[in-house]
Formats: C-alpha cells, sequence, structure tokens
C-alpha cells in the first residue's frame, strides 16, 4: 500500500511535467511559425508551412519558398537554439550556485565568450574566415566562457552570497569590456562592422553556415544537462548533503561548469552578448511551477527559444527596414526584472 501511494504522486507529477513541456512546445511551434512569415514581406502563415513542407519532401521551391527557407528559418533556428541555450545554461548555474541571481551575462561568462570571439576576428586573419574562421571563432568563445566560469565558480565556493557573484561579475565584465576595448581600436573597418554583433547582440546576417557551426555544440549541451537534474536537485540542498546521497560533487561541477560554458559560447560566438535570458526564463518557469530540475532545465530551454525568437522578431520588425539590436531588447525586459529580484532578495523574498 505504501509503495502504491508513493508510486501515484510521482506518476502525477510526470504527468504536469508532460502538459507543461507539450504546451511550451506548441507555443513554440506557433510563434516560430509567426516569425517566419513576419518581416519587410510579410507571408502568411499557410504559406510558411507550404514552403516547410516542400523543403521536407525536396519538392520544387513556390514563390515566397526561397524568403522563408533561405532567410528566415536560418534565423530562427539560430534564435531557438541560442535562446535555449542561454536560458538552460542560467537554470543550471543557478542551481550549481545555489542562487537564483546568478546568469551567464550578469556574472561576465558572456562578456568572456564574447573576448575569446572578438580576439580571433580581430588576431586570427585568415584564419577567422570561412568554415575554420566559424569554428575557430566558436571554439576561442568557449574558452573564453569556460575561463570566467571557473572563475566565477571559485569565487563563489569561498564566498557564496549574493554580493560577491555581483561584485565578481561586475569585476569580469569590465576586464572583459577592456580587452574587447583594445581589439576595438586595433580593428579594420571591415571588422569594426562585424564587431558591432559580439557588443549589442544580434542575429542579423544568419545564414545556415553560421548556423551549422553553433548548431552542434548547443545540442550537445541541451541534450547532456537535462541529465544532470537529479543531482542538481541534490545540490540544492548544498554540496555535503549531495555527497551524502551519492552525488561526486566535484567531477558533477566540472561537467557542468564545462556544459554550461560550451552553450554560452556557441550562443554568444553566432548572436554576441545577450543579456537576462538566462536570468528572466529560469525564474518565471520557477515561480509557474517549483525549482525541480526535472522540469526546470526542458522547460528552460523551450521558454528560452520562444523568449529569443520573440524578441528577434520585434527587434527586425519595430523599425524595419532597419534592425534594433536584440541585445538592447533583452536589457530592457530584464533590467527592471533584476531590479525586482534584488528588492526581493534584500526582502528575504528570494531562495535558492
Amino acid at each position: 500500500m505504501n509503495s502504491v501511494g508513493a508510486v501515484l504522486p510521482a506518476a502525477r507529477a510526470r504527468m504536469g511535467h508532460g502538459v507543461v513541456l507539450a504546451g511550451l512546445c506548441a507555443a513554440l511551434l506557433i510563434i516560430a511559425t509567426l516569425a517566419m512569415g513576419c518581416g519587410a514581406m510579410p507571408i502568411r502563415a499557410e504559406d510558411v508551412l507550404g514552403a516547410l513542407l516542400r523543403w521536407i519532401g525536396a519538392h520544387p521551391a513556390q514563390g515566397d519558398d526561397a524568403i522563408v527557407l533561405s532567410l528566415r528559418l536560418p534565423r530562427v533556428l539560430m534564435a531557438a537554439l541560442a535562446g535555449a541555450g542561454l536560458a538552460c545554461s542560467g537554470a543550471v548555474m543557478q542551481g550549481m550556485f545555489r542562487n537564483p541571481l546568478v546568469e551567464p551575462g550578469l556574472i561576465g561568462v558572456s562578456a568572456g565568450s564574447a573576448l575569446g570571439a572578438i580576439s580571433v576576428i580581430v588576431l586570427g586573419g585568415a584564419a577567422s574566415v570561412g568554415w575554420l574562421g566559424s569554428f575557430g571563432v566558436t571554439a576561442a568563445a568557449f574558452a573564453g566562457g569556460l575561463l570566467t566560469t571557473a572563475l566565477v565558480y571559485m569565487l563563489g565556493r569561498r564566498r557564496a552570497d549574493i554580493a560577491t557573484l555581483l561584485l565578481a561579475g561586475v569585476a569580469i565584465n569590465a576586464i572583459a569590456m577592456a580587452g574587447i576595448g583594445v581589439l576595438t581600436y586595433m580593428a579594420s573597418e571591415r571588422q569594426l562592422r562585424d564587431l558591432s554583433l559580439w557588443t549589442l547582440g544580434s542575429l542579423g546576417g544568419t545564414d545556415w553556415r553560421r548556423l551549422l557551426a553553433a548548431a552542434p555544440w548547443i545540442v550537445l549541451s541541451l541534450a547532456w544537462l537535462p541529465l544532470h537534474a537529479r543531482a542538481l536537485n541534490a545540490l540544492l540542498l548544498g554540496e555535503r548533503e549531495a555527497g551524502l546521497l551519492g552525488y561526486r560533487t566535484r567531477p558533477l561541477q566540472r561537467r557542468l561548469i564545462a556544459l554550461t560554458a560550451l552553450a554560452t559560447g556557441a550562443a554568444v560566438a553566432s548572436c554576441g552578448v545577450i543579456g537576462f535570458v538566462g536570468l528572466l526564463v529560469p525564474h518565471a518557469i520557477r515561480l509557474a511551477w517549483g525549482p525541480d530540475h526535472r522540469l526546470l532545465l526542458p522547460a528552460s530551454a523551450l521558454g528560452g527559444a520562444i523568449l529569443l525568437i520573440g524578441a528577434d522578431t520585434v527587434a527586425r520588425t519595430m523599425v524595419a527596414p532597419a534592425e534594433l539590436p536584440i541585445g538592447i531588447l533583452t536589457a530592457l525586459l530584464g533590467g527592471p526584472f533584476f531590479l525586482w529580484l534584488l528588492l526581493r532578495a534584500r526582502d528575504g523574498g528570494v531562495r535558492a
């Protein structure tokens, strides 16, 4: 009887998780379809779906298919992957640091990734061009993100309070931005145009080559991180308690650092510094459905994809034919939200 009583709540929880994830998947498909129809040349949703079906079935293109398949589809997929990677990384960092105010942009991980990417662009010469350059930029962004994540983690282990992490993030961002400033001063006019991508964040110019350079690394992280959901739930109790539950905390934390740096680095290398996605989405999911990482991680990935597709659609249509950098929009959303979280933390309303 006791075993039945224990199984039923678990089954109900899994069913509830499935309903939430199914709803988020449906919302993602709807907003992606609408996003591919928005732009300087509006395209009806049924024409977008028709173009996708003809592409999947390898049928000849018709009408506006080229606009959908060559311009808008890779951009929407990149927005979905980058948003998912940043949001899932934010959720993992919050669980690992046991601090809901941690986010790749706030603690300097995005700035470190951007510094690595810009270093290759400015100093790499011919190695920064073509397919090799795309993978080189991604690798350098990953290395920069990995170093900054490891540095913040070491600081967080010494003093795990909010003020230490935020001040460390301010210092790392300042150092990274100083390095970016030096490289910007050294850059040529052509390189300066490219550097605006990494300083303000943008999906403009996204094509299949850029998507294919970043997608494997983000997909790898998104596939691997949810496998650590139970371990992250244990880490919420503290490292000692997680160890008593049978988890090897040090190897676990090293894997999580590498995977979050990989996802963040690939996203920054492709889209530039886009802040607050990793703060907004996981916290909203946590407020709505609780802190269980078995739901939080996949739901954050889907929510991040929805948020960034929507933000990019607004960015490229609000001031058409020009484009608003997407990092500006996410900062306008995330800045007030972050201030609200700080006020709640001061009043004791935020819990890890």
